[in-house]
């Protein structure tokens, strides 16, 4: 058994030795003063005047309701709580809205066409980054002419400082979108392009994060993603056996040295380490050849990592350099990566990373001036079910409660008499032919993928509506239920950019 799934295990038995005694303990005062509390403070809240200098947009990519929901218990497990009582960091923000998820040509989206409708105020369709609609996937030759206007354009535009961090390859679909107009998202270096991107030179997503001509381009850029930067002629510093990917002999990464003379490029936790945040402007880290490690496993990494908290916390203070003010977009990207494994557990302790960036980001920043947006590009199929009993580890098997109330000696069981347990996915690839007897697998361990219902290599996304929480100057305006596009206009009236005649 692995340190966090004995952590998960012996915080939930303590929990259940509580019992039902430990739940009445709490008494229906507690709850009464509770919901009093919550009145009041929901009486106190007062939008401010005040326009908001800085944006952070934090995105936890898959991070949905069902997530959101498992990871606050896990938390709470992890500290020796039952866990329902407990709370992630953004959902102690004032303010919450449900953003609907639906790419223009899919009921059920991907990230590159819920992105862009976050960062530009316009849906388009799934596959395509920061264009319209109109344009087809893949069709290179149709892009130019239909590119979406952005958050980050603008801020360099007004000159802002913009940074963005990632877990994922900083080419990825998320990241991408503050910089990249692409009609397909897969092409993230030149050996990626289709054969007529190539003829019609396209440039692929790392080259237009280098040539950027907004202002003086993004200030911070960290994440993963060297193979795409990087020729296939030039070994990678990390895993001397692997080179990367570019196929037209360009070093990307060089060149952004270049346009930065006075920047720092730096690839592991030393040089990470080293970076003096009042005496840099510009910052490329990119820690892996690919996506960063999982929050789970950052500690094995050959050259060491920084965690998303780190990153998010040295952003900040590169960027808040600038007496303009900033916009910076964080993303959990390997919170979606994990579900699509379906292994809840690194997609619940990703969340967990991710709500302590943005514990970090609040106790950086005055929430006077600086607006913090928590949300997901979309959801999966993960689902909370069965009847366990208060306090069961939410990544155990369901244990419920007796005739009594109190909980059971033994572990539910199926109509053929297996037990399960209380996470499960609608599909991916933790289906079997026949239900397996987990009576004797610890499914707390890290490497436990739960069971699906149909068989397929990766889990999916989910069509379902993604929480927003909001805090700071603005956060009012995220209230209802909105398009996911709504996000962006919302973010620009706080920060005092919006023309009703645009």
């Amino acid at each position: 058994m692995s340190a966090r799934g004995g952590r998960i295990v012996l915080g939930a038995l303590a929990a259940l030795t509580a019992g039902a005694g430990g739940a009445a303990a709490e008494g229906p005062e507690k709850w009464l003063r509770q919901g009093r509390k919550a009145v009041e403070n929901a009486q106190a809240l007062r939008p401010t005047a005040a326009r908001a200098k800085n944006a952070i947009i934090f995105v936890g990519d898959g991070m949905d309701l069902a997530t959101v929901t498992a990871a606050r218990i896990l938390e709470g497990q992890f500290q020796g709580r039952k866990g329902e009582e407990n709370l992630l960091a953004f959902e102690e923000f004032p303010y919450v809205a449900l953003a609907k998820t639906y790419n223009t040509n899919q009921q059920v989206p991907d990230s590159a066409g819920t992105i862009t409708a976050i960062l530009s105020g316009a849906k388009t369709r799934a596959g395509v980054i920061g264009l319209d609609e109109t344009v087809e996937r893949g069709d290179a030759r149709g892009a130019a002419g239909h590119e979406l206007r952005n958050l980050f354009q603008e801020a360099e535009q007004r000159g802002l400082a913009t940074g963005v961090v990632t877990t994922t390859s900083v080419t990825h679909a998320t990241p991408a979108a503050a910089y990249a107009h692409s009609p397909e998202r897969n092409w993230e270096n030149d050996s990626n392009l289709s054969p007529a991107a190539r003829a019609a030179n396209f440039p692929d997503i790392a080259r237009q994060l280098v040539e950027w001509r907004y202002g003086d381009g993004l200030d911070v850029i960290l994440g993963g993603g060297r193979c795409h930067f990087l020729p296939t002629t030039t070994a990678d510093p990390e895993y001397p056996d692997a080179t990367g990917q570019r196929g037209d002999g360009r070093n990307l990464i060089t060149e952004w040295q270049k346009r930065h003379p006075k920047g720092r490029s730096i690839w592991n936790r030393a040089e990470f380490d080293a970076v003096d945040p009042a005496k840099t402007r510009n910052l490329l880290g990119l820690f892996e050849t690919s996506h960063m490690q999982f929050d789970l496993d950052r500690s094995k990494d050959n050259a060491g990592e920084p965690s998303l908290t780190e990153m998010t916390e040295k952003a900040i203070a590169i960027l808040a350099r600038n007496p303009k003010g900033y916009v910076l977009l964080v993303e959990g990207g390997r919170i979606d990566h994990a579900h699509h494994l379906g292994n809840a557990h690194r997609a619940l302790v990703g969340t967990i990373a991710m709500s302590d960036a943005v514990r970090t980001a609040r106790e950086k920043t005055s929430e006077k001036d600086t607006l913090i947006v928590v949300t997901a590009d979309h959801g999966h199929v993960l689902s909370i079910s069965g009847y366990p009993t208060r306090g069961n580890p939410i990544l155990g098997k369901v244990l419920e409660n007796d005739e009594r109330g109190e909980p059971s000696t033994e572990f539910a069981r199926d109509l053929n008499g297996l037990p399960y347990t209380t996470l499960g996915y609608q599909n991916g690839p933790g289906a079997r032919k026949a239900r397996p007897d987990l009576s004797a697998v610890d499914t707390t361990e890290p490497e436990f993928r739960q069971e699906s219902l149909i068989p397929l290599p990766h889990e999916t996304h989910s069509g379902e509506d993604v929480p927003v929480y909001a805090d700071g100057p603005g956060g009012n305006l995220f209230h209802g239920v909105q398009e996911q596009s709504y996000l962006y206009h919302a973010i620009v009236e706080a920060l005092g950019w919006y023309k009703p005649d645009e």
